[in-house]
């Protein structure tokens, strides 16, 4: 009868885990799947700012909610809890992506950071120039750190889509290339769209990032305390201070600990003689674990726990929740442009043309233009598998600069009209720039490779 109800159990466990377990963990994992996500989110966003409740939607994120009580509370409207919050939340991951890629990623060495940084300085600087250029002599040139950002998961999310035609390089070169184009534009953020200090409560977020600093240093490791004065102290304070709240949150990624508290080797030595305790210790030929069983497995985790990173546990723990929840209802918030009958001629308007070709060119000519300049001075060569014509993709994947862009737009511009504008120059690069992208590398065939071979570094 055990035999049976144990068999059954099993089965069952076995066809949850085929079913529903490892197919949500599949989903979660996939860097295509929070693209698509993201773009389906944008593209719902539009087509209900375009329909008979577009009214209703706009009105939507427009409620207020307030944290505190009386004179104390704050009080912001949902679509500025989404952008000053959630997002904050989001800037936080890339602070953990920027310290852990520092620490021991793709910038950890300068000979391989080297060429996407170049490659991230390019599609900074000009892509803020041609902005510039076309807004002079008007009073819309605070928008010129739109086009300067590129969208990880939507530039990700194409090249996964496009599977092993995609050489690693490229994949590698693209991400470090966003992540420090993310360092850019959170500097930006910080130092040209700081509305007036309040140098109180600035004052107070500088020692509450102290006090995690010295938390970190003398090895507290928990994140539960690391959480409770990065949200109750440090954001809350930089929010009340002036300076955006989305910088608290990069500022307290920096601060999570990234050691470990026992070392590779230790480790294996450590379990090793954890599971020949395991393996020696008797069972009772039931479901139950005896105790002396249970204590070594709780042992096991505790070891393994220290052998673990809090700044990686936090990156695995909140990395699907910021794709999967955060960006899309982003997206849903801050996508949803009504389309009005006089659109076309917003084109001819400074601030779209200046984001558009922004985005467009300014990305692609000052990605594939400033690295392909330093390979002619042979400052360094590029991975062999990686060539001219991806080179240009990425200067394309760059150019999509979705969720940054829309965010630095609500800083930018108090004009919702202009804002509006904006919004739709970035909604129409991103798409073109997304379709030439795909375009360049669906048809990255090894005879196409063989006409466009990389500058020669010899």
């Amino acid at each position: 009868m055990a035999f049976k109800y144990t068999f059954k159990k099993a089965i069952q466990q076995s066809i949850s885990d085929k079913y529903i377990a490892e197919p949500m963990q599949r989903f979660l994992s996939n860097s295509s799947m929070s693209g698509i996500l993201l773009f389906a989110s944008a593209v719902l966003a539009l087509i209900l700012a375009n329909s008979p409740m577009s009214e209703q939607y706009h009105d939507f994120w427009k409620q207020k909610f307030s944290i505190g009580f009386g004179e104390r509370a704050l009080s912001k409207t949902l679509h500025h809890w989404i952008n000053d919050g959630l997002m904050a939340i989001f800037f936080f991951v890339v602070g953990l992506e920027l310290k852990k890629e520092i620490i021991a990623g793709e910038l950890r060495e300068f000979k391989k950071a080297v060429v996407p940084l170049v490659g991230a300085i390019g599609g900074m600087v000009l892509p803020a120039s041609i902005y510039l250029f076309f807004t002079h002599n008007t009073d819309y040139s605070a928008g010129w750190g739109i086009p300067m950002a590129t969208d990880i998961a939507f530039a990700l999310g194409i090249v996964y889509l496009l599977g092993d035609r995609v050489p690693l390089s490229l994949k590698v070169f693209l991400t470090a290339l966003a992540i420090i184009d993310d360092l850019g534009a959170v500097l930006v953020i910080a130092i040209f769209y700081t509305s007036d200090l309040n140098l109180l409560s600035l004052g107070v977020g500088f020692i509450v990032l102290s006090i995690m600093l010295i938390a970190n240093y003398i090895g507290i490791r928990n994140t539960l305390f690391y959480g409770v004065l990065g949200i109750g102290g440090l954001w809350l304070a930089f929010l009340m201070s002036g300076v955006h709240a989305t910088i608290a949150a990069v500022l307290a990624a920096f601060a999570i600990p990234a050691r470990v508290k026992v070392k590779e080797q230790e480790y294996i030595i450590g379990m090793n003689d954890l599971m020949k305790k395991f393996s020696n210790e008797e069972g009772n030929g039931m479901n139950i674990l005896t105790s002396k069983q249970h204590y070594i497995i709780q042992d096991i985790k505790k070891y393994s726990t220290k052998a673990l990173t809090p700044i990686q546990n936090l990156e695995y723990v909140m990395h699907p929740f910021v794709a999967f929840i955060v960006m899309p209802i982003f997206a849903l918030a801050n996508a949803g442009v009504t389309i009005k009958a006089d659109v076309l001629s917003n084109i001819n308007h400074p601030v779209f043309l200046g984001v558009f070709f922004g985005l467009l060119f300014g990305k692609v000519i000052g990605v594939y233009g400033l690295v392909s300049l330093g390979l002619k001075l042979k400052w360094y060569t590029l991975p062999d598998d990686m060539n001219n014509r991806h080179l240009i993709a990425c200067g394309f994947l760059a150019a999509i600069g979705f969720t940054m862009s829309l965010f630095i737009i609500e800083l930018a511009f108090v004009d919702k009209n202009l804002g509006v504008i904006a919004k739709m120059a970035v909604l129409s690069a991103t798409c073109t720039s997304s379709i030439i992208a795909y375009i360049l590398l669906l048809n990255n065939s090894p005879k196409l490779l063989n006409s466009t071979e990389i500058v020669d570094s010899n």
